[in-house]
């Protein structure tokens, strides 16, 4: 039994599924026309010449082609309209009377292409990785048309963007997380044999390779002992200290309280965020990815019944058709596609929900949220003449109070995730001072005593894409929506692993299995059957 919402496609894999012949209706319509009537192409002419190209596309181009944009079906491309259209002004030219025809159609410059073989929702770190690698892996150039939809294209509320304090280090609990900071370290140590661009500046991320200090208590020192083994094993070079070494190596460190640390030696500190995330999108626009700002605010989508393992009906569904909203325009764009990439951040749930995911009865695999929503965080800029100096990696402190160095200029980024009771509300992204006054600056400066002078000089508010189930990420694709892949939901850590799990993400959708790192323990799926992933050193 298989149910279609509006029409029936063939969408069965990438390169033609997303191509398939159009049906018919009018690109561009209003956003509250939820029955596609939509609104006629607008011409713009005069007189007898307006008239009679009227009637010429109507008997010569039959209905629907306009609107129809490129079709694999009958073998046109969006190269082969451009020409037609070309053409056919000639040869209007020739049979109307007066002067050069003047004839218009309506500017759509602005609107994305009614067909991509994959639609990325979201521009962000994850959004771009994603799009790199899936024009960088395709098996013959300009196979594969992807489009990326992006609300924010100033990326002001990202926090994976350039609000990000841009840390990166291998101390992670998870094996997979270790493999992707080392996985990132390669692809930014050789940041320009990768984003290169003909005629364009390199790229300069300004990686600073001070390390990263992780402080741990009494009763976490056993945990960070066994961390460290595990990234030993995985390649890091992390080096376990004393409070004694820890005093010698830095001595402006008040090690009260600290029964062990860690240290990274080697592929850890931190990198400039914006010039990643500008690096990548022009790297992806030279590569031939198309990039509109707007909303997506609908989907199309055919479902079908089976039977699960244990005999129960389950509805599969599939996304044939997405509605962007144009920005700050009543004016919506349907676009037809084979895969849609769920890299919205903050909004991923959001958008999971618009699909219908989570939309079933309660403890069923159908009735399973993607438990993502924003999380807001502040980061807060001080100026310390007294402070640590030139010598001062990222630290993290038992406390959960973060800080590193910022230029040369004795000032400092840092700040501290709330508790649950304390978590601000995400509605707005205003900054509170009070926060940094009775939450982080005690902890700096019991840590650090020449904090105790500090001036903060400036603070700034970004979005977490917060997952509250185990604030780790979700990668792959869902198992219900089926031409629907995650890339989200890593709470804090997405920047340093952003670069691997674009990789991943473009290997299952373009050959269906995770190949370079196997990131099978962060599929959808593990919501439904409730197993948690244990990573302890989430910032």
């Amino acid at each position: 039994m298989v149910a279609v919402s509006e029409a029936s496609y063939s969408l069965e894999g990438v390169g033609s599924a997303g191509r398939s012949a159009h049906s018919g209706e009018c690109p561009v319509a209003r956003a509250d026309d939820h029955a596609g009537a939509g609104r006629p192409l607008v011409l713009k002419g005069a007189g007898l010449r307006s008239t009679m190209f009227r009637r010429v596309l109507q008997l010569g181009l039959g209905p629907g082609l306009l609107t129809r944009g490129l079709s694999t079906r009958r073998g046109v491309s969006t190269l082969d309209w451009d020409a037609k259209v070309s053409e056919f002004k000639k040869k209007i030219e020739c049979i109307l009377p007066g002067k050069p025809w003047e004839t218009q159609l309506y500017d759509t410059s602005h609107l994305p292409p009614e067909q991509s073989d994959v639609v990325i929702i979201g521009g962000g770190i994850f959004g771009l990785s994603v799009a790199f690698w899936l024009k960088k892996l395709e098996k013959k150039q300009d196979a594969i048309r992807v489009l990326v939809v992006d609300q924010d294209h100033t990326y002001s509320q990202a926090s994976s963007a350039g609000l990000s304090v841009g840390g990166i280090w291998q101390q992670f609990s998870m094996p997979e997380n270790v493999r992707l900071s080392l996985f990132s370290v390669e692809f930014l140590r050789n940041i320009n044999e990768y984003l290169a661009v003909v005629d364009a500046p390199p790229v300069d991320l300004r990686f600073n390779p001070s390390g990263c200090l992780l402080l741990a208590s009494e009763k976490d020192a056993a945990a960070l002992e066994n961390n460290v083994k595990i990234q030993r094993q995985e390649g890091a070079k992390v080096c376990l200290m004393s409070p004694e070494q820890l005093q010698n190596k830095f001595p402006w460190v008040n090690t009260e309280g600290v029964a062990l640390a860690s240290y990274g030696m080697e592929n850890e500190g931190w990198f400039d965020a914006w010039s990643l995330l500008q690096g990548l999108r022009r790297k992806v626009r030279s590569m031939g990815v198309l990039f509109c700002q707007g909303e997506v605010t609908r989907f199309i989508t055919s479902s079908s019944c089976v039977e699960g393992p244990n005999g129960e009906e389950m509805v599969l569904k599939r996304i044939h058709k997405l509605h962007v909203k144009m920005d700050k325009s009543l004016e919506y764009q349907p676009v037809e596609c084979a895969i849609v990439i769920n890299a919205a951040g903050a909004w991923s749930g959001h958008i999971a929900k618009l699909a219908g995911i989570g939309k079933g009865p309660p403890g069923t695999l159908q009735g399973t949220k993607l438990p993502v929503e924003p999380r807001k965080r502040y980061v807060y800029l001080w100026h310390c003449p007294q402070g640590p100096g030139l010598e001062t990696p990222l630290v993290a402190d038992t406390s959960g109070v973060y800080f590193r160095r910022e230029g040369l200029g004795s000032n400092y980024l840092g700040g501290c995730s709330p508790t649950e009771e304390e978590e601000p509300d995400p509605a707005n992204l205003e900054v509170d001072h009070d926060f940094f006054q009775n939450k982080v600056w005690p902890h700096l400066a019991q840590r650090v005593p020449a904090f105790q002078t500090l001036k903060v000089q400036s603070a700034w508010a970004g979005y977490y894409d917060y997952n509250t189930f185990d604030q780790n990420g979700v990668v792959g694709p869902h198992p219900l929506v089926v031409n629907m892949y995650f890339a989200t939901g890593f709470s804090g850590h997405g920047l340093q692993h952003a670069l691997g799990v674009g990789r991943a993400v473009a290997e299952v959708v373009l050959e269906g299995e995770f190949k370079t790192i196997n990131m099978s323990p962060f599929l959808f799926t593990r919501f439904y059957l409730e197993d948690k992933l244990q990573e302890y050193n989430i910032l």
